[in-house]
């Protein structure tokens, strides 16, 4: 600004010197562009792109085949669109071989570069391998369609290649041709079966859904399940997401990955279910119950021949338990359960013995902690991913069995292969890059260390989309021939020999990812999670059949620990607020039925209390105890055993003694085996009334007769003894005679020795409004 202000206010000599300089430079920029202005078109045909905003979208959509041999004919499909404000007019599509990738980083970044580049990406494959376009409208897609002979690519030696297709064009406003659009692929290339060692490749394939089941069943003998939702039948019936695992996976040379609650769940579904309405008050009929069949025959027929790993029943998540749950007293016990549930699941509805050994960590992600509980429940081998088991100083990617002390084993599933298809996949395009990615990688790995016989490891995420899972079968697909990999089970890999370069030891806590971390069940959950397991361990007790509610509720338990919730801390919330809900609503159908205020109307007499029994079972093991208030007012009679009936009541009598007049509170409790008190208490008031002022007299006044008739026969005996000492015989005046005798002559009415009269149940006064208790 200040040079400016300078030139346009002054005419000094420095200021016209610098303007004529300037004046001769622009003339002979302007004359060195003009002289070469005719060769622009020519020049610029393959450059004039080159960092710059393709104006044409290019999209490779399918490439067959995905992994080319010599003698093959290679296709090479997609779509242009024209993106600008002017028509395209003389172009067409063709294809260009860049130089051989080396390295995984090269890989990863083929769809990240920029814009056109002759020096890498190469020159036009010669011949009649052109598709022509005429005109290309603004805002217009065209398919294109390439075949030609691979040979016509003159690929050179074994190794990963670019291959790019480029839209080339002239516009009325630049009327030369010149590269518009490209996007760039990958070629794997191995034109013959190579001799010698091939890398080993164990392939992952997971059956896991979110959770669908609730604990609520119908009040009927049958037990009909209640679902949160029906939305399972749609991923199973034909073209959803299950189906189509099964359904492609069962052709592949996979390992099978499955979380049995799934097919607990769905073998529910085959049998009449019903599925809750949001408000939890009422149900209707589930429709999913003939694809429910469907899929369990096709999953059966999948699994044949085919190994089989059963993560713990709920999938449950190790990282959240270790990190959040072990300190819960209790807590890691479901993991055990867990496990030993999915074998039996696994083996009653598949008919095949799964593998239960292997623990899955979600991601992969791995610390001491999160060992240390994948492995207590039996589980010795661990299933880890390398951006967890982070390589130092190794140029390969090692065998992925490490020894981590204990007599377990980690499995250490390679990254890049592994979230080679976390992305979207809906397009086309994406698709294929994809699955190119995925088999360039693998090449790559193979040529790494093509001296050393690897075992790698792919354990891509546990949920994968219905066009995710496309994209991952036609990339195990392509590498079935054998051609640089041979599959192989994931229980022998997991008896590899380890490669001793590759790191074997487990990272600490602190190198656990923040992102996984905030996604964990909150240790607030694991508790809500114990307090519900606390209820239902003080319910079987009394249970006849506990089986029909011990087996919904620990299932249901299991699944609130499942991996699915992360992401949705509020579904999880509420799965297990409704757990515990539907819980106590059962515990409280075993129940003291509400008493009103007693009237005691004699000495003794009986009080009963009411055990009501709405489940569909008989009860057992209770004890009913009573409690006074005043034990030296009103004593009542030790416990009472209970049993009940199912849909029944019990009126349960408990004799007592009244002592004394007045008001009594009284405390009902139910108690289980153990000494626990199950449910609420329940108090009532007892009326003791029995105890009147002319009760009292007549007891009194047979005190004092019994003690006048004791004194009386006292002094008779005393005159007797001291009349005999005097020398005096029977018949002398003033002798007693018969009243000495203490004949019967002289009895009172009523011996006092006879018990007190009971004046029987009548009260001296009106009861009041309670009941009037049995005596």
């Amino acid at each position: 600004m200040a040079e400016a202000a300078e030139f346009q206010g002054t005419t000094s000599a420095p200021a016209c010197r610098w303007a004529r300089r300037t004046a001769m430079l622009l003339g002979v920029l302007l004359f060195a562009g003009l002289v070469h202005l005719p060769t622009a078109p020519a020049a610029r045909a393959d450059a004039a792109d080159v960092g710059g905003t393709r104006s044409v979208g290019v999209s490779i959509d399918a490439l067959t085949p995905v992994a080319p041999t010599q003698n093959d004919t290679l296709t090479v499909s997609g779509t242009v669109t024209n993106n600008g404000r002017t028509a395209i007019t003389g172009a067409h599509v063709g294809l260009r071989v860049g130089s051989q990738l080396g390295t995984r980083s090269d890989i990863d970044d083929i769809g990240d570069k920029g814009g056109f580049s002759p020096s890498s990406d190469g020159a036009e494959v010669g011949g009649n391998h052109v598709q022509k376009i005429d005109r290309l409208a603004p805002g217009v897609s065209q398919n294109f369609t390439l075949t030609l002979p691979v040979k016509d690519l003159n690929l050179g030696k074994d190794g990963v290649y670019q291959l790019a297709a480029t839209f080339s064009g002239q516009s009325a406003d630049q009327p030369y041709e010149r590269v518009l659009g490209i996007q760039r692929t990958l070629l794997p290339w191995q034109p013959s079966a190579v001799e010698g060692k091939k890398t080993k490749l164990t392939v992952l394939w997971p059956l896991i859904s979110t959770t669908h089941l609730s604990a609520r069943t119908e009040s009927d003998q049958q037990q009909t399940p209640v679902f949160i939702n029906d939305d399972l039948a749609a991923d199973l019936a034909p073209g959803g997401r299950l189906q189509q695992l099964v359904s492609l996976g069962k052709n592949l040379p996979v390992t099978w990955v499955i979380d049995p609650d799934l097919l607990a769940t769905v073998e529910a579904m085959t049998k009449p279910y019903r599925v809750g309405t949001p408000d939890g008050k009422s149900s209707t009929p589930g429709r999913g119950q003939a694809v429910a069949k469907q899929w369990l025959g096709q999953l059966q027929d999948a699994v044949t021949n085919h190994q089989v790993v059963a993560l713990p029943f709920g999938d449950p998540d190790l990282a959240s338990l270790a990190h959040r749950g072990k300190d819960v007293s209790g807590a890691l016990s479901h993991l055990q359960s867990a496990t030993d549930l999915a074998s039996t699941t696994v083996d009653t509805i598949l008919g095949v013995k799964p593998r239960t050994d292997f623990a899955w960590p979600v991601d992969g992600a791995v610390d001491t902690s999160i060992v240390d509980v994948a492995t207590s429940a039996g589980a010795h081998n661990v299933i880890a991913r390398s951006d967890s088991f982070r390589e130092s100083g190794n140029t390969y990617a090692p065998t992925a069995a490490r020894q981590i002390g204990g007599g377990n084993t980690a499995i250490v599933a390679d990254a890049r292969l592994s979230t080679a298809f976390q992305g979207d996949m809906i397009r086309a395009g994406d698709s294929s890059l994809a699955v190119q990615q995925f088999l360039a990688q693998s090449l790559v790995v193979d040529k790494q260390a093509p001296e050393n016989e690897r075992s790698i490891v792919v354990a891509p995420q546990r949920m994968p989309t219905t066009s995710q899972a496309q994209a991952m079968a036609a990339a195990v697909k392509g590498l079935s021939d054998s051609r640089w990999a041979q599959p192989l089970d994931l229980g022998d890999a997991a008896k590899a020999t380890p490669d001793p370069s590759a790191a074997q030891q487990v990272p600490g806590s602190g190198s656990y990812p923040d992102s996984l971390r905030s996604q964990e069940l909150t240790t607030g959950a694991f508790q809500e999670i114990q307090k519900t397991q606390s209820t239902l361990d003080s319910f079987k007790v009394i249970l006849s059949a506990q089986d029909r509610v011990v087996t919904p509720f620990g299932s249901a338990i299991m699944r609130e620990m499942s991996t699915s919730w992360r992401g949705n801390p509020q579904g999880a919330g509420q799965f297990r607020n409704g757990v515990q809900a539907y819980l106590y609503k059962l515990t409280r159908q075993v129940q003291l039925i509400k008493k009103s205020d007693a009237t005691l109307s004699g000495r003794s007499a009986t009080i009963p209390v009411t055990v009501e029994n709405g489940l569909l079972q008989e009860i057992h093991g209770l004890k009913l105890v009573l409690e006074s208030s005043q034990p030296n007012r009103l004593k009542i009679d030790n416990a009472q055993p209970v049993k009940v009936e199912g849909g029944h009541s019990q009126s349960v009598k408990f004799e007592t003694r009244a002592n004394a007049n007045g008001p009594v509170q009284v405390t009902a409790r139910l108690f289980t085996s153990d000494g626990q008190q199950y449910g609420d208490s329940m108090t009532f008031t007892v009326h003791v009334t029995s105890i009147t002022p002319m009760v009292l007299l007549v007891i009194a006044g047979g005190v004092l007769l019994l003690v006048l008739a004791g004194l009386r026969i006292y002094l008779q005996r005393k005159r007797a003894a001291a009349h005999k000492a005097a020398g005096g015989g029977p018949g002398t005046t003033g002798g007693d005679g018969p009243e000495g005798t203490g004949g019967p002559g002289d009895d009172m009415p009523g011996q006092p020795g006879d018990p007190a009269v009971d004046t029987g149940t009548q009260s001296g006064g009106p009861s009041g409004p309670g009941e009037k208790v049995e005596h």
